[in-house]
């Protein structure tokens, strides 16, 4: 989950992606570019998660929020806390590498498949419990027929 976005593989694609893509955006942008309400936006930056720049009452997000943004709607679409995700951004912070951020990855997704692994589990048990009492309802409408 770096913050770092991918380079591009040439210098020419390099520049291009530079002329198309903006250094600074409003809350109203990356609410659209995202779809999430400028609400849900600000309740990030309560949180700690995204920190733009002010200019007067205006906040001005750069690439390096707008990247923020999405690792924390990825995170979320995993099923990680806020504070999960506000650890893994933290630890970038800390030391600039991106070795530790990875590492606490992957606990926290090794400690979430296993939540869902189990509550698969859990699902396939209630599913045949049900497969067994619509089976037993049936057989007592069909003998109750007779």
């Amino acid at each position: 989950m770096s913050e770092a976005t991918a380079k591009p593989s040439s210098q020419s694609a390099a520049k291009s992606a530079a002329k198309t893509r903006p250094d600074s955006f409003t809350i109203t942008d990356l609410a659209d570019e995202f779809a999430l309400t400028t609400r849900a936006i600000r309740f990030y930056e309560d949180q700690g998660l995204l920190s733009p720049e002010r200019r007067g009452t205006r906040r001005i997000y750069g690439q390096r929020e707008r990247v923020r943004l999405k690792l924390v709607l990825r995170g979320k679409r995993l099923g990680m806390s806020l504070a999960e995700i506000a650890d893994i951004l933290d630890l970038y912070k800390a030391d600039n590498s991106e070795r530790s951020q990875l590492e606490k990855f992957l606990e926290v997704l090794a400690s979430r498949r296993n939540l869902l692994e189990q509550q698969r589990e859990d699902i396939d048990v209630v599913l045949e419990e049900i497969s067994t009492i619509e089976r037993d309802c049936r057989k007592r409408l069909k003998n109750s027929a007779k």
